[in-house]
């Protein structure tokens, strides 16, 4: 599973802008940010939600693509007039492409202190069975 995201800029012009133009740190993205592991088991994806909680997150597999969605959106509030804005809810949808050899219905997810870790176990790999060969004289 090759997963790997690369958001800094590709060339000096981008790098320029991105510093004279930052944003003081805050990420550009609006999905969340997630690490993806594997170990002999399982493959794990865990996803940064702060702020959601389990009824925010939508989480299914449909044609071997598991999907990470909220339709949560940020509240507006017409009688504030913000001077920095930092945090906010956008409605947001991850996709992975699963791999073969993944136990799809033994997906199991857990979501806490606003962390979601979602465990995607392997099909246990069979060994060939030896058929033994007798010899007929």
């Amino acid at each position: 599973m090759n997963y790997m995201m690369n958001r800094n800029a590709v060339n000096d012009f981008d790098k320029f802008f991105d510093n004279v133009f930052s944003n003081w740190g805050i990420r550009n993205s609006t999905i969340p940010s997630v690490d993806v592991y594997e170990d002999e088991k399982a493959f794990h994806i865990e996803a940064e939600l702060p702020g959601y909680e389990e009824k925010d997150v939508n989480l299914n597999v449909d044609k071997h693509v598991l999907h990470i969605s909220s339709e949560k959106v940020s509240e507006k509030q017409d009688d504030r007039k913000y001077l920095v804005r930092e945090r906010a809810y956008v409605k947001f949808d991850r996709s992975f492409s699963l791999p073969e050899g993944i136990d799809e219905n033994g997906i199991e997810a857990e979501f806490k202190n606003g962390m979601l870790s979602v465990t995607l176990p392997k099909v246990p790999v069979e060994e060939p069975k030896k058929i033994s060969i007798t010899f007929k004289h």
